[in-house]
């Protein structure tokens, strides 16, 4: 006679349920090893009448990994997050792996916090991107040989790994598309201080300048603190100016909502009275009148290649490590003043 069902079951009431072995339940759950299909079928289907969940940080004290992964992102400072998220789950899971969330709401006391609360989770690895002023955190996590992919806001750090979009040449090529069209007083509304793509965006915007021949202006560049009231008033200021720009380089999407609300009060069209190009493209860039001009991060080629980067590394922790930077691309609109793509 079958034993009494515990409350919480177990892989003896699966197997039991499927008649089949304990083993072969094991091998179905963890994916250690092919199951014929009809036997595969009635352990699922076992597990679905009795809600079985396993115990993962039981199972890690045995294999030494919970097979999760543990992502620290700012949700405020990544409007892009969804499909990030999305890029990333799905090539965790393709590869048997669960991806645990936490939002550092861009602060260094946050970041801490649930990096500490994600590793006693057990997480295997650790996806952060960094807040400013994190450098005692990734220090702490690089000594204790916590696995780690930095995403998106690169340091110039050569012992961990990461990857996000180039910013440099990418800015550039706004600033001097600008300037191939006549632009002389090309302004520039920079990103939060303190934040490594913040400068590298103005240093696009500086060599993007230099390379049209054109004299960088400090008035010129105003900071819009990546958010939407700071890029509506980082537009006011540059149009205060005795002689404002005539086309603008604005550093990411957050403060393009400002721009174009400030614009819109002011009564001023883009395109037309302000050319505007954006680093950083939306689902809406292209639906705004008129479509905005935009360099598109490979949000999904980010995430996927952050996950492989933090599978490397818990295959083989002695690699060397990577800094991986993506490409991104043009969306030639109309914001810049041109009539449509080219």
């Amino acid at each position: 006679m079958p034993r009494p069902r515990s409350a919480r079951p177990t892989q003896r009431d699966i197997a039991e349920m499927a008649g089949v072995s304990i083993t072969t339940v094991s091998h179905v759950v963890n994916g250690t090893r092919a199951v014929a299909e009809d036997t595969k079928a009635a352990v699922l289907r076992a597990i679905e009448t009795t809600g079985y969940t396993g115990d993962a940080i039981a199972r890690s004290l045995v294999t030494g990994g919970t097979r999760s992964i543990g992502m620290a992102i700012s949700l405020v400072a990544n409007p892009y997050f969804a499909a990030l998220m999305q890029a990333i789950e799905q090539e965790a899971s393709a590869n048997g792996y669960t991806v645990l969330l936490a939002d550092t709401h861009d602060t260094a006391d946050t970041e801490r916090d649930v990096i500490r609360t994600l590793r006693s989770r057990r997480v295997d690895g650790l996806l952060v991107t960094p807040v400013p002023g994190a450098g005692a955190v990734i220090d702490e996590l690089v000594s204790l040989d916590v696995p780690i992919v930095l995403m998106d806001r690169l340091t110039t750090r050569t012992d961990v790994d990461q990857v996000g979009a180039e910013n440099i040449q990418a800015t550039s090529a706004l600033t001097a598309h600008l300037a191939a069209l006549g632009h002389r007083r090309i302004g520039m509304i920079s990103g939060a201080p303190g934040l490594p793509t913040s400068d590298e965006r103005v240093l696009g915007y500086r060599l993007g300048l230099g390379r049209a021949g054109l004299t960088w202006a400090p008035d010129l560049v105003t900071c819009g603190h990546s958010s939407r009231a700071g890029g509506a008033l980082a537009l006011s200021t540059l149009l205060a100016l005795p002689e404002p720009p005539t086309a603008l380089v604005v550093a990411n999407d957050s403060m393009m909502v400002g721009v174009l609300h400030e614009s819109r009060r002011r009564g001023l069209r883009l395109g037309r009275d302000l050319p505007v190009v954006v680093y950083d493209d939306v689902e809406w860039a292209e639906f705004v009148d008129p479509p905005l001009t935009t360099m598109a991060q490979p949000i999904e080629a980010i995430g996927r290649r952050a996950v492989q980067l933090l599978l490397a590394r818990l295959s083989d922790p002695t690699r060397q490590a990577e800094t991986v930077r993506l490409p991104p691309t043009l969306r030639h609109r109309e914001s810049c003043g041109c009539q449509g793509p080219s």
